[in-house]
């Protein structure tokens, strides 16, 4: 583990250091946003589901308010005329999160940490497990939370910190996510900024 947390601390003293604070402050604004703002996001997270990041944020700035406003029909329309993989399911699974968006905004606007909330997006919000659950939380502000994706578990894998789950269960991403969280802690990095790190650290990048 030391040359992982060596790499990070290097990183945190280098010049990414304030590109990520940048991208965090951002993903703070949405949760002290208006609702659409961040059903549009919740949306987003939707998409992800084995679906590249980089892909979606274009199907996102693409589709814009048509989260918001678009019937199902004309959504999975949308979807296929930009080349979305997913078209049918995802415009139905979006559709309906629109049913919960004034439940979902008071229980984000109680102050809960997040876990309670998270557990109830995993059980209500069809097409979200934890890894889109926590990137969603992620993105509208909350500290807590890292998007265990295959990039970040090839990253511990090559660390020989976990051993390549088969399928990520419940139980198997919190157990990940309780060694994230002890690798934060060495670090003094919450779960959001350690996640900006690691995926950095494996593809270069800092996106969402």
């Amino acid at each position: 583990m030391q040359d992982l947390l060596d790499r990070l601390q290097y990183l945190k003293n280098s010049e990414i250091k304030s590109l990520i604070d940048t991208r965090l402050a951002e993903f703070s604004i949405y949760r002290k946003g208006n609702m659409d703002e961040i059903f549009c996001e919740l949306s987003f997270c939707i998409t992800t589901a084995n679906c590249s990041a980089e892909r979606c944020i274009e199907v996102q700035e693409k589709i814009g308010e048509g989260f918001l406003t678009l019937s199902e029909i004309d959504l999975a329309t949308k979807f296929k005329e930009i080349g979305y993989r997913f078209p049918n399911v995802r415009s139905k699974y979006i559709i309906e999160a629109r049913k919960n968006i004034s439940y979902l905004h008071n229980l984000i606007k109680s102050g809960d940490n997040g876990n309670e909330l998270r557990e109830w997006i995993v059980k209500n919000i069809k097409g979200l497990g934890y890894k889109e659950s926590s990137h969603f939380l992620r993105n509208i502000g909350y500290k807590n939370y890292a998007i265990i994706d295959f990039h970040i578990i090839d990253l511990l894998v090559s660390y020989n910190l976990i051993e390549k789950p088969k399928t990520l269960t419940k139980s198997k991403y919190l157990e990940i996510e309780e060694i994230l969280k002890d690798i934060g802690n060495k670090l003094k990095l919450n779960l959001a900024e350690l996640d900006l790190y690691l995926w950095y650290l494996e593809t270069g990048k800092i996106l969402k």
